[in-house]
């Protein structure tokens, strides 16, 4: 079985972050490729490297002296190896960037912290190092080259079976690098694991995969053990989230699941996220409650709306103009509700409302006071009777009251539009509505 293992940065923070990262890579011979992020924070307040480095160019831009910051960043650097007794020599390399730094791109100098970090992990684990430069290629409009990383990777697995590359950073068809947008070491992993057709992504984190419910609302919410990649993108639209989300779309055309795993709890099950399950009519009811905050309507109604072609149409058009996004669209036959984010429209809300009153003299048009949207997740949903009147039984009788419901096509999530200060107060009611029942169906599959 072949797996790409990526480490996060909280994983990689510090000489003992190595020594349980060497623990796991030694415990499996199926993990053989390793992709890792640059080194993170050791405890609360600490910098990731990451950050220090973005510090660093921004200090030579406004011609700020950055050698003390440098500084700390090669001890970071000298840290571990030294502690780890290593002998790889980064001194000669990081005198080398201090020097040229000021003549290097952004890129280049934020790259330096997978770099590095990558290093000292290949020198660790007795790999191979491989320059993601070398190996990830990256077109000049952003998206990947698939094709041409897999032929080199294919040139690179003639000469050896294992090594150790940093994620987060490509090259350019100039050969320049490239950087991705912030947790790009996720994508860097799914790449590899696409271009390799591995057996399994493995998402070394510092959480044991997916919960429920957000931990900040619900008391030690339940793993989510399984979960579809179509219940993952709903439940990271709504901001629960471990994994990038550019990094879901390469495994999924191959149909490669991620697993989700915690470095400091590597006993725990985690999370297995794979494109498609086999329906379980006695399986559970629902995977996970996920919202977010500060949405509000534009309420539009006007007397035989119905009949007239294009209304709605013409209104989109409207916010389309100004670059608001629609998250969803209840109707009825006169009136409907276009829900947009709040932040998207702050500035210039009162313009897009007078413009739709020039534009379609609508009878009303008035804002909504903020709400938020919690959606309730899960694949079983659409086979199962009721699941709408529990839902709205457990909300009504907890005094919540609903401003909106939406539901997908696929019947595969419920969304439920409640007041900002019943946001915690909904999702922890729908958690303990549904979380008895997961546990019940749990303990029922390992019965059979």
């Amino acid at each position: 079985m072949i797996k790409i293992t990526k480490f996060g940065g909280s994983s990689v923070a510090s000489a003992e972050q190595f020594k349980k990262v060497k623990a796991i890579i030694e415990a499996d011979p199926g993990r053989r490729f390793v992709v890792s992020s640059a080194a993170g924070k050791r405890f609360k307040g600490d910098n990731k490297i990451t950050d220090l480095l973005y510090l660093c160019q921004a200090h030579v831009t406004y011609h700020v002296d950055y050698l003390p910051l440098f500084s700390m960043i090669c001890e970071r650097f000298r840290e571990i190896r030294d502690e780890l007794g290593l002998t790889t020599d980064i001194e000669t390399e990081l005198a080398e960037m201090r020097d040229k730094l000021p003549d290097m791109t952004v890129d280049e100098i934020v790259s330096r912290g997978e770099y590095f970090t990558s290093r000292l992990m290949a020198d660790y684990l007795g790999f191979p190092f491989v320059d993601a430069k070398d190996v990830v290629a990256i077109n000049f409009d952003g998206s990947f080259n698939f094709d041409l990383t897999a032929e080199r990777l294919h040139e690179i697995l003639q000469r050896c079976d294992r090594f150790v590359m940093p994620g987060f950073y490509g090259s350019l068809p100039d050969g320049n690098i490239r950087v991705m947008s912030r947790g790009g070491s996720d994508i860097s992993g799914s790449i590899l694991a696409r271009c390799i057709n591995a057996d399994v992504y493995e998402n070394w984190t510092d959480v044991s995969g997916f919960l429920m419910a957000d931990p900040r609302i619900v008391e030690n919410p339940k793993n989510i053990e399984l979960i579809t990649f179509s219940e993952l993108r709903e439940l990271s639209y709504m901001g629960a989230s471990v994994l990038h989300e550019d990094a879901v779309f390469p495994l999924r055309e191959r149909n490669i699941p991620i697993h989700v795993l915690n470095t400091n709890r590597p006993e725990d099950p985690g999370t297995i996220v794979q494109d498609k399950i086999a329906p379980n009519p006695k399986g559970s009811l629902v995977t996970g409650i996920a919202g977010k905050k500060d949405f509000i309507a534009i309420e539009i109604s006007k007397k035989n709306m119905s009949n007239r072609v294009g209304f709605v149409r013409e209104v989109l058009s409207i916010l389309e103009h100004y670059g608001v996004s629609v998250e969803h669209l209840p109707s009825g036959i006169d009136s409907f509700s276009v829900v947009v984010n709040k932040s998207d429209v702050k500035n210039n809300i009162y313009e897009i409302i007078a413009r739709i009153k020039e534009t379609m003299e609508p009878d009303v048009i008035r804002l909504t006071e903020p709400f938020a949207l919690i959606a309730t997740v899960g694949r079983n949903m659409n086979s199962r009777p009721g699941t709408s009147a529990r839902l709205f039984t457990a909300l009504g009788e907890a005094g919540i009251n609903v401003r909106m419901i939406a539901q997908g096509s696929a019947e595969l999530n419920i969304i439920v539009g409640v007041l900002n200060k019943d946001f915690e107060a909904a999702i922890a009611c729908l958690y303990h509505t549904f979380a008895a029942e997961a546990d019940e169906a749990k303990a029922q599959a390992q019965a059979n």
